[in-house]
């Protein structure tokens, strides 16, 4: 196509991407970048860092003005215009100069929809108070640097990643940050197992958790606000933080008569073309295929966006040797002070909400060889298919090398790889960097250890007294650190010479640490008659108080 005419609704992510891309592909091509805000090109994931002063140079986040997109890659960029229309049938939008009030229309070839998503700000009683913020851009974050500057206490609402991300930087800052979440853990597309120990570093950090409770309504007056929770309680606070979700931008495209998904998000297909042949859309507005089960899903993050708005420029300019867009996985991290936490695929709660069958296991180990000074302990999740034992999802938590874990897993997903496969994975290995048996091996052993009926699994201790709950580590450490309800001390090493002192009429369940002791203590107990369960991942996994006491029948 010569001299085609292509307009851009929003920059960032997918909005700057594609235009980048397009650009390489064709020199000749116009491409006007119309973005509703002043900046078109900011580093949005870098915002919490820079309220925290990590990142002390706010300019660092700008990655590109106007100028230097017109002189790198010769785009047109109106910032602080506003798409009002967009006029399918002569393929034209209607543009308001937000500074002037002007409007214009302007033509296209193709039309490339990036708007983004939006803060969720819920219409509760007192919301419209100046000091409660959202966060989604350069102008969000000056506005919660500026008040944080004066305020002493905060309260962040919504513990996702964003939630906590600002709960840490206005700690850091040094204010006293509360913490309130509607769901029983933080960070809730993780199991809440696996958010145990970002929980237990905020309470080590002084941050008050109110978790499973919500906001009712906001009062205030000149000196704070108050924010009067579901369960009556009243935080008295300077600054506010709404982190409860986003919504998809998706009003143009809705008025535009372009397909939705139930969701709200825009409906695009393989190679980001909406209902409309001449419009593509990418980024946090639209729903993409889900590359672990199928069906749609969606996932706001950068990543994706960025990828998305890569192929819909290829299929623009070179048709079919386009690649499409695969689907995504959702794979995210967070960190909270020290302590981190990853998930990639399909959570177990996700899979039973679903209704899908699925098994999991959940091993421990250092991050790298445990005799190299400075190893950390991971706590490392991963749940498969039973019928043809590939690989669901994975979560991991600790305190180094939880990235590296999480992605090799996001790899192995898109891999279609199974349990076996990661059982013989080949992993760089050095004492500083890792181990001879991965905690990925070790998970993958565990995990085929279980399908091969080697071992039954509990993820719970059970409340049943004609259950016998065996702890197998030593005794100082069993009484130093006791485990939860009635046990059996037996230490490993005296266990084939006590075997005399539990009940083989009984069901037993074993326990240590670690889970390796009560894997070990599972199969001699099972090789001498016990009917065993193991307790995965060990006490070190954490014990979720909310999940009912009951031994499953896996």
């Amino acid at each position: 196509m010569e001299h085609i005419n292509i307009i851009v609704i929003g920059g960032v992510a997918a909005g700057a991407s594609f235009a980048a891309r397009a650009r390489r592909l064709d020199e000749s091509a116009r491409i006007t970048i119309l973005e509703r805000g002043p900046d078109v090109s900011f580093a949005n994931c870098g915002l919490p860092y820079h309220i925290g002063g990590e990142i002390p140079t706010r300019n660092a986040l700008a990655v590109h003005t106007p100028e230097s997109l017109k002189g790198l890659l010769n785009l047109d960029v109106l910032t602080q215009s506003e798409v009002t229309r967009i006029d399918r049938a002569n393929k034209r939008v209607d543009v308001r100069d937000l500074r002037t009030g002007q409007t214009q229309s302007l033509t296209y070839d193709k039309l490339m929809l990036a708007p983004g998503a939006s803060p969720i700000r819920p219409n509760l009683p007192g919301i419209d108070d100046a000091r409660i913020h959202t966060l989604r851009n350069l102008q969000d974050m000056d506005r919660i640097v500026a008040a944080s500057e004066t305020g002493m206490r905060a309260v962040v609402i919504g513990a996702g990643f964003i939630g906590l991300e600002m709960t840490e930087q206005l700690q850091r800052k040094g204010l006293s940050v509360q913490l309130v979440e509607l769901q029983q853990q933080v960070i809730p597309p993780l199991d809440a197992p696996m958010a145990a120990l970002l929980e237990s570093e905020l309470r080590q950090h002084d941050v008050a958790l109110h978790l499973g409770d919500g906001v009712a309504r906001f009062a205030g007056n000149e000196n704070h606000v108050l924010c009067h929770l579901n369960s009556g309680k009243v935080l008295e606070v300077d600054l506010v933080i709404l982190s409860i979700g986003v919504k998809p931008d998706s009003e143009l495209a809705s008025n535009a008569g372009l397909q939705l998904g139930a969701r709200g998000h825009i409906v695009v297909d393989e190679f980001q073309r909406t209902s409309d042949p001449h419009i593509y859309a990418a980024g946090d507005a639209v729903e993409t295929s889900d590359r672990v089960l199928g069906g749609k899903t969606v996932v706001a993050m950068g990543g994706p966006a960025n990828r998305q708005g890569r192929v819909a420029a290829d299929h623009i300019f070179m048709g079919d040797k386009a690649r499409p867009y695969p689907g995504s996985v959702g794979t995210g991290i967070v960190r909270a002070f020290a302590a981190v936490a990853g998930i990639t695929g399909w959570s177990e709660k996700r899979l039973q909400a679903a209704a899908i069958p699925y098994q999991t296991v959940t091993v421990n180990d250092n991050h790298h060889a445990s005799y190299y000074p400075g190893a950390k302990p991971i706590t490392l999740k991963i749940i498969w298919s039973p019928e043809d034992g590939r690989l669901l999802g994975a979560q991991a938590s600790g305190w180094e090398g939880i990235d590296k874990r999480i992605d090799v897993l996001s790899t192995a997903i898109v891999a279609g790889m199974s349990i076996d496969d990661l059982c013989h994975l080949e992993l760089a290995y050095a004492p500083p960097f890792g181990s001879a048996k991965d905690v990925i091996n070790l998970a993958g052993f565990a995990a085929c250890n279980r399908r091969d009926g080697l071992v039954k699994h509990t993820s719970v201790l059970p409340d049943d007294p004609l259950v016998q709950v065996v702890d197998v580590r030593g005794k100082p450490l069993a009484d130093a650190f006791p485990a939860p309800g009635k046990t059996i001390n037996i230490p490993f090493p005296t266990l084939r010479a006590r075997l005399d002192e539990l009940d083989r009429s009984r069901p037993v369940v074993t326990l240590c640490a670690f889970g390796k002791m009560s894997y070990f203590a599972a199969r001699v107990l099972t090789q001498n008659g016990f009917s065993v369960s193991s307790f995965s991942g060990g006490l070190k996994a954490n014990i979720d108080p909310r999940t009912p006491a009951k031994l499953p029948n896996s």
